[in-house]
């Protein structure tokens, strides 16, 4: 098919070329007396985009699934029980996987396109006083709906009760993307991957850990053995790793913290909410269609998730975009299948990049017999773009027609920001 294959799935996302280009290189020696400055390197910026001073971070060769195992068995025992809210698949699949290491998990049901039961989850707390619960799980981001959740309410919530249990949260499709704050929000262990807000390919597990939750590592009994952070701790002391390092993500991970570094992680956060917006009015002001994601308060600026009308099968409109037009959206997942489609909007993204996502999309539905007026998608998008002030990442902010007619009279090129 002539043209380049349009990625937007909410992960693994574009790796850009900068990125690329930093991956290619040489194969070294990872014992070698040079390796312990890429190691530290790594390590002071990973502190940086996680916003913590005291935290310490970890890097295995493996998906943030990896690292969602790593923070459960070094922290907790057989039989411990956790508190966790189901959903989404992601957090029903973390919730399966501590039931799959033998952990006892209270669920809180809720329903799909909601996101973390602050209220529930108080009353839930205050009302352990036995303090039985040893840690409770959030995702920050379900990415199978497109909800975001309010971790800062979840430490709330703890504190309120004056609970010691753990706070762990899911950042996989939110780190670099959706203000993160794990010293002021009180998190304990966080988790994420490379092939998400941080553009490189699939490959890299992170994990950030509280002073507090690697105290638990000495008497959490969980069987352990690849993830187990003390092999990490010591190794990563002296600038080396335990295993072989995945040397060329941990040059494009350098890279990609750089980039975020040069365009200020607030704008990163800034241009993120602003691209969704214009998605969200593309589907909701053009195309008329309903959100996954209940409310505004759980609107996710990463990934939008598009309900499709009843009779309409989302997996023949995600399969005519790609065969049709080249470009991949992501599924609706277990409750969600065939219902909705996924329009990721994170990492290396700018609005023409979306129009391409929104218009393709849009092309796929007509074709698969969904009611939208053509064009309709692009143009509230863009309108919305239009109107308000881009980010410092995007470029000029927009200017008024008084002023670009102030210009032709002037015969000056005014570019605000």
């Amino acid at each position: 098919m002539a043209g380049r294959n349009f990625l937007f799935v909410p992960g693994p996302t574009n790796v850009p070329e900068r990125i690329q280009r930093a991956m290619m290189v040489s194969m070294e020696d990872h014992r070698s007396p040079n390796f312990p400055h890429l190691t530290h390197t790594i390590m002071a910026g990973l502190k940086d985009i996680f916003r913590s001073k005291n935290g310490t971070p970890f890097i295995f060769p493996s998906s943030g699934t990896g690292c969602w195992e790593a923070a459960l068995t070094n922290t907790l025992s057989p039989g411990d029980k956790v508190l966790a809210a189901r959903f989404g698949q992601f957090s029903h699949l973390w919730i399966d996987m501590c039931q799959r290491l033998g952990l006892d998990v209270h669920i809180v049901e809720c329903e799909w396109g909601t996101g973390v039961p602050l209220q529930q989850f108080a009353d839930i707390l205050k009302n352990d006083t036995q303090h039985s619960f040893k840690a409770v799980l959030a995702c920050q981001n379900e990415t199978a709906t497109g909800v975001a959740s309010d971790i800062a309410g979840v430490r709330e919530a703890l504190d309120d009760a004056s609970h010691p249990a753990l706070l762990f949260v899911d950042c996989v499709s939110s780190l670099g993307c959706i203000d993160f704050r794990f010293d002021e929000w009180g998190v304990d262990m966080a988790v994420s991957g490379s092939q998400k807000g941080l553009m490189l390919p699939a490959g890299l597990g992170i994990l950030c850990a509280s002073t507090k939750a690697l105290d638990m590592h000495k008497t959490a009994t969980l069987r352990r053995a690849y993830f187990d952070l003390q092999d990490m701790l010591q190794s990563n002391a002296t600038g080396y790793f335990p295993y072989t390092p995945a040397l060329p993500l941990m040059y494009g991970l350098i890279e990609s913290m750089k980039m975020i570094q040069e365009e200020g992680l607030d704008n990163v956060f800034a241009r993120h909410h602003y691209l969704a917006e214009g998605v969200r009015a593309a589907v909701t002001q053009g195309w008329q269609l309903k959100l996954c994601a209940a409310e505004a308060k759980w609107y996710s600026d990463t990934v939008t998730a598009v309900m499709l009308p009843e009779g309409i099968a989302g997996t023949e409109v995600i399969a005519r975009a790609y065969r049709r037009y080249n470009l991949s959206l992501g599924g609706g997942l277990s409750k969600v299948a065939g219902k909705l489609f996924r329009i990721g909007h994170l990492g290396d993204m700018n609005e023409v990049h979306l129009m391409a996502a929104i218009s393709g999309a849009e092309m796929a539905m007509l074709d698969c017999g969904v009611t939208v007026q053509p064009g309709s998608g692009a143009a509230a998008a863009g309108n919305y773009w239009r109107q308000y002030a881009a980010p410092s990442g995007l470029g000029a902010p927009v200017i008024s027609k008084d002023e670009h007619a102030k210009n032709r009279i002037s015969g000056q090129a005014i570019v605000k920001g």
